[in-house]
């Protein structure tokens, strides 16, 4: 008895304050209902979203009621404090109808309506969003609250997002559109240009009424911009979650290039492409595998993981190719109409943004079984390419060429403003008789050749650096076999033209052949050319600028033995590296009735070393 006494004020008073509060929650409610408290309700809506909201229209929130409403008008919805200041969201009229509230229960979005809306979207670099709930360098990515009900009809949408190199202003609408079974399926449409192309696409869902937490939500979605579709279908793990979903995609188009309009991927240009994988998506890290491109006789395959959390860019990619010809590449693939002067250069004058590697780190694995660069013919490549911010390094990388050894590195560093690129490569017992040739029969020249080049440069494109590039080029033949008809070419006497009229096949041998250049800002200058054969040693000098890719080289031939009605002509190579001309210098020729043949073999031990 004295301890109930004694429980009973206390009681009375939890009883009181109890109906106290009630009364000042529907009090509250009623003010509410009745338009009062707006001042204190945005700024409360403002602390709740964390980012400040102005309402200039009517402003009405209906809590009595068995589906609670918000609905307000004129609200300009500013970005949060991880992001610049700025206007996130203008909205004309807002409207939030919940369902019934169950105690325990999350609280459901019965319909959500937002008519004459304008947003403006934007991701920093390091993934800052406006669009995000939370700080994501305190918390992880959130999921969307669940909706019944989706409403919004030509919103225009200006999306500005660094991270993902996308920038798109058009109009956006999602509304529930009748499917099969008279279903309500999600719509989701828009049009408008994305990167400065015109752009169109439209995603159908599941229908919202039936989407569980619990359960996967399939949609399927189509893309089109400058002539390429991207199409695909697939599932979020758990419906109203973006976290994680899975797809699959097929991309078909004129130029693989064309992508960066669809997606903000920047891809280089190629011709008719076609393109399909699987993508997971799991938080900040995207997953493709079974990637397939082909274009023209090309193809890749293979996957690539990108982890994109906290800004950084980290690449993790497994590729591989059965075929790649460089003809199927760049502008002239793509017939973009190019500068036919750029077209006849060799090293291409694509400057590539060296930002994206600054932003993070790659380990990229490549081989394939065949690459056709013109003429040249690599076999069995490989290749492991290493990005540290800026920092890009590939080794090792390997390839047989004309049944010779490449063996070498090349090393780029971005961090500075004009990127420095050192190269030093190596081949060995490269057969110089199984080079590519113009013409059926015997080569002109046969040997086991041996190239090396320990090359630095610096530059923004593959131009700039060999116009700027500094270091040796090196090359020697310790022996093999030429045609009569060339070695005695280049003394062109009435024989060595005669042996080529008559398509004479005789061979000699080669003692040696030397060749060493000396480049410096761009220009390799001769500084031992020898070919040494039985009948005739053969001297160059000359030099081949990288800057114009130009060649002005000159060849000399002194026979060994006696010589009737000698015409001594040099030879010039002009010219450019992709099309050289041959030619006999006619203005400093000079006929000789009786050549003594006074030319000595070369010291092939002194030179080899």
């Amino acid at each position: 008895m004295n301890a109930a006494f004694r429980l009973r004020p206390a009681l009375i008073w939890a009883g009181g304050t109890l109906l106290a509060l009630v009364g000042l929650f529907i009090l509250a409610a009623v003010a509410l209902d009745a338009g009062y408290l707006r001042g204190p309700l945005v700024k409360f809506l403002a602390a709740q979203t964390g980012r400040p909201i102005r309402v200039e229209g009517p402003l009405s929130l209906h809590i009595l009621s068995r589906n609670p409403r918000l609905v307000a008008e004129r609200v300009t919805i500013g970005s949060p404090p991880w992001t610049p200041a700025g206007i996130a969201a203008e909205v004309g009229k807002l409207t939030v109808v919940y369902a019934t509230p169950r105690l325990g229960r999350e609280l459901i979005i019965d319909r959500l309506a937002i008519d004459k809306a304008t947003l403006h979207l934007y991701r920093s670099v390091a993934g800052h969003a406006n669009w995000q709930t939370e700080n994501p360098d305190k918390n992880p990515p959130q999921a969307l609250p669940v909706v019944r009900e989706l409403v919004l009809m030509d919103a225009h949408v200006v999306l500005d997002d660094e991270q993902k190199n996308r920038h798109f202003d058009g109009t956006v609408s999602a509304y529930d559109a009748k499917g099969v079974d008279a279903e309500q399926a999600l719509r989701i449409e828009g049009k408008g240009e994305m990167n400065g192309r015109p752009v169109s696409f439209d995603l159908t869902g599941d229908p919202l009424r039936t989407a569980n937490r619990d359960q996967h939500y399939a949609f399927s979605f189509s893309e089109r911009s400058s002539g390429s579709r991207l199409t695909g279908k697939g599932f979020l793990r758990q419906a109203f979650d973006l976290r994680a979903y899975d797809a699959t995609f097929e991309a078909s188009g004129a130029d693989l290039r064309d992508m960066y309009y669809l997606t903000g991927t920047k891809l280089i240009d190629t011709g008719t492409y076609h393109l399909s994988g699987k993508l997971a998506w799991r938080a900040f890290t995207s997953t493709f595998t079974d990637l397939s491109i082909t274009s023209g006789q090309s193809d890749l395959h293979g996957s690539v993981s990108i982890d994109s959390a906290k800004g950084q860019v980290n690449v993790d990619a497994d590729l591989n190719s059965q075929t790649l010809r460089m003809a199927d590449l760049g502008v002239r693939a793509a017939g973009r109409d190019p500068d036919p002067q750029a077209t006849q250069l060799l090293f291409p004058r694509a400057a590539p943004d060296p930002a994206v590697l600054r932003r993070g780190r790659a380990s990229v694995k490549y081989r394939a079984r065949r690459v056709e660069a013109g003429r040249v013919v690599l076999d069995t490549l490989e290749m492991k390419i290493a990005n540290d911010h800026g920092e890009l390094s590939i080794t090792p990388l390997s390839a047989q060429v004309m049944g010779g050894k490449l063996n070498g590195e090349i090393k780029i560093d971005t961090r500075k403003e004009i990127p420095a690129v050192r190269l030093e490569v190596r081949i060995v017992d490269m057969q110089l008789g199984q080079s590519a040739r113009a013409k059926a029969g015997p080569p002109a020249i046969e040997g086991p050749l041996e190239l090396r080049m320990n090359l630095s440069g610096q530059g923004k494109s593959a131009h700039d650096v060999a116009a700027h590039v500094d270091g040796t080029v090196t090359a020697r033949l310790p022996s093999g076999m030429v045609r009569d008809s060339l070695a005695e070419l280049t003394g062109v006497d009435l024989r060595g033209l005669g042996l080529l009229l008559t398509k004479n096949q005789k061979e000699v041998p080669v003692r040696c052949g030397v060749a060493d250049f000396q480049a410096h800002d761009g220009t390799l200058t001769a500084k031992n050319l020898v070919l040494d054969t039985a009948p005739v040693l053969i001297t160059g000098e000359g030099m081949v600028h990288l800057d114009t890719e130009t060649l002005d080289l000159m060849l000399r031939g002194y026979p060994k033995n006696v010589r009737f009605l000698q015409l001594r002509s040099p030879i010039a190579i002009r010219g450019t590296i992709k099309t050289p001309s041959v030619a006999i210098q006619a203005h400093d020729s000079k006929l000789v009735l009786v050549d003594p043949g006074k030319a000595k073999d070369a010291d092939c031990g002194t030179l080899l070393r």
